[in-house]
């Protein structure tokens, strides 16, 4: 079974793995609600106060996704 994350530590871990490709890139908790939101990242449960968690396995994927997206859109002419 993968760890579930709040919304805020969904961010804090994406954080990390985004700045081992990036040393000043951040991931913030309203990021990861518009990942949410769009589609990217759906939740595996809620917490005892019904907020969403997130699996890292789906995390991974939306943050991957969402960089790849980015680095696409930023290398367009």
């Amino acid at each position: 079974m993968s760890t579930l994350y709040t919304t805020g530590q969904a961010a804090a871990v994406a954080t990390t793995w985004r700045q081992r490709l990036a040393p000043a890139a951040t991931v913030t908790p309203a990021a990861i609600r518009q990942w949410a939101r769009r589609g990217h990242l759906s939740p595996a449960g809620l917490d005892d106060r019904h907020r969403p968690l997130y699996s890292s396995a789906a995390l991974a994927h939306a943050e991957a996704a969402t960089r790849e997206r980015a680095l696409l859109t930023a290398s367009r002419p």
